[in-house]
């Protein structure tokens, strides 16, 4: 793909990550003509009511408690200068690149709709910031979710106006050195124009998405982790069996489902029918229930953030009703004159709909983690698994204690997953003098979520760690030359070539950092 165009409507999920993880090889951003047209009309718009001497929010007025104090014709791009300076304050850590450029991309697309009042020039230099790789460096937190993501999305405005901090080819510099480097000029911010750059839903739609898309993978990667554990225990298949699905027919559940009979197609490690043990445990027998549901929340999420993609969120918004039955979408501010211009004030900057999207995620992964790593508790527990594998998968055990620290560290993730599952969406702080007086925490919850996601990564990889211990035991009881299923036996594979049987108690650490190397190469195979 060697370019993309947007337009603020049709930006799609599959785009957003061909830009933010594309590197030097990613598509050039453009504007199509119609969004061209759409934003000049917009700013000519802005113009006039200027010209007007109208009083319109954020354009001759102050923002938030100021909403009262009126600006002067002369002071309005210092209001707007200052709007980008003065909110400039996030702390923590900087937002990785990919995150950065998810970021630009979904901005410039809301700024393409036309309604922000935002003048082509400077939604031009945000593409090519995008585009010659000037990435602001943006801190993670100061967000409450409304007015949308005000602080981190000020520090992205900054480096277009010369200020802030930005990287470029690998080096972090002053804003203005930085668009230097890259052939580029600072702009001076015209009326509504920092406050259309710094008011939305913008950064925790990015952190958001990209965390999605990893949760679609890992929700894969739970099917396959499940299925190795469930080879390494002399485990069934019965439970899969479509029949069963159909008779509750929740459609992720009856996927899930399908994709385990797929996965363990042709295994000779699971049991035929056995009347001294008809079925397994919860942990491997409601996989399609629980995995199912988990991709249930999963599914939400994307659906909810493809919306919000091509959605306008920034305030007040500005909308053209030409006198004309068909206006041309290119009238400059002298043809508006007798426009009928309304400057509405709205929410759209709130963040809800996301917070509880990603809450609700954030909760299902954590389920995700809980679920695997009881599999790893059973994959350890001698006496849990009947005797089919050794105590802590290891045959010396007392001299050796084998993975029996490696079902702590999954407890410890468990834990920490189960701190950050409370929801962010049911705490509210009022703010700018209690006229913002709910707010979303939708960013919180994004970032709770994007460290949730790490862990589950982690715990499905020391899940596979085990699992992959576990079936050289069962190699030994039926065989070496039985085979795994379709589907765990390629990641048998790829462990077993970097990652050796455990004979006796070593240094496990960077064992676990192949494997979870190996995990994530399988959840970021796109």
């Amino acid at each position: 793909m060697n370019a993309i165009e947007i337009d603020g409507e049709s930006l799609t999920f599959e785009r957003v990550l061909s830009v933010a993880y594309g590197g030097p090889g990613a598509p050039r951003v453009e504007l199509t003509s119609d969004a061209k047209a759409k934003v000049e009309r917009s700013a000519a718009a802005v113009d006039t009511l200027l010209e007007r001497g109208e009083v319109a929010y954020g354009i001759t007025t102050g923002f938030g408690a100021f909403k009262d104090k009126i600006i002067s014709r002369e002071q309005v791009e210092e209001l707007q200068r200052n709007i980008v300076l003065s909110h400039s304050v996030g702390v923590g850590d900087a937002f990785d690149t990919p995150t950065v450029r998810a970021i630009m991309l979904i901005r410039a697309n809301t700024l393409a709709r036309g309604f922000s009042g935002i003048r082509l020039e400077t939604l031009e230099l945000i593409l090519e910031c995008l585009n010659r790789g000037v990435h602001p460096v943006i801190p993670e937190k100061g967000s409450l979710g409304a007015s949308g993501d005000l602080a981190p999305l000020a520090h992205f405005a900054c480096v277009l106006i010369g200020e802030g901090k930005a990287e470029f080819r690998g080096d972090v510099m002053p804003g203005a050195e930085a668009l230097t480097a890259a052939g580029l000029h600072p702009v001076t911010l015209k009326a509504k124009e920092g406050l259309a750059l710094t008011n939305g839903t913008t950064v925790m739609t990015a952190v958001g998405l990209l965390e999605t898309a990893r949760a679609i993978r890992l929700a894969d990667l739970a099917d396959t982790a499940g299925s190795l554990s469930l080879e390494a225990l002399n485990g069934t298949v019965s439970a899969f069996d479509d029949r069963i699905h159909t008779l509750r027919p929740h459609p992720r559940q009856i996927d899930t489902a399908r994709n385990l009979r797929g996965i363990l197609e042709g295994s000779e490690f699971v049991r035929s029918f056995d009347p001294t043990n008809v079925q397994d445990a919860y942990t491997l027998r409601c996989m399609p229930q629980v995995h199912g549901a988990c991709r249930d929340a999963v599914a939400y999420a994307e659906w909810l953030i493809n919306i919000e993609l091509n959605s306008v969120t920034d305030n007040p918004l500005i909308f053209v009703m030409d006198e004309m039955e068909n206006p041309p979408s290119d009238a400059g501010a002298s043809e508006l004159g007798t426009a009928n211009i309304e400057v509405i004030s709205g929410g759209n900057f709130h963040g809800e709909p996301l917070a509880l999207a990603f809450d609700y995620l954030t909760i299902a992964l954590a389920e995700l983690g809980n679920i695997s790593e009881r599999r790893i508790m059973r994959l350890t527990d001698e006496a849990s698994n009947a005797h089919v594998l050794p105590a802590f998968l290891t045959e010396k055990g007392g001299l050796n204690s084998g993975f029996m620290i490696v079902q702590y560290t999954a407890a410890a993730l468990c834990t920490e997953n189960k701190v950050l599952a409370h929801p962010a969406s049911v705490d509210t702080i009022p703010s700018s003098a209690n006229v913002e007086d709910h707010v979303s925490m939708g960013a919180t919850a994004a970032l709770k979520l994007r460290q949730v996601v790490d862990n589950l990564q982690t715990i499905l990889s020391l899940e596979l760690f085990c699992a992959a211990q576990g079936i050289e035991f069962r190699k030994r009881a039926i065989g070496e030359a039985k085979r795994l299923g379709r589907g765990t036996a390629p990641i048998f594979e790829a462990i077993r070539a970097s990652v050796p049987f455990i004979e006796r108690d070593e240094y496990l650490k960077d064992h676990i950092d192949t494997v979870v190397s190996i995990a994530e190469g399988f959840v970021n195979n796109r």
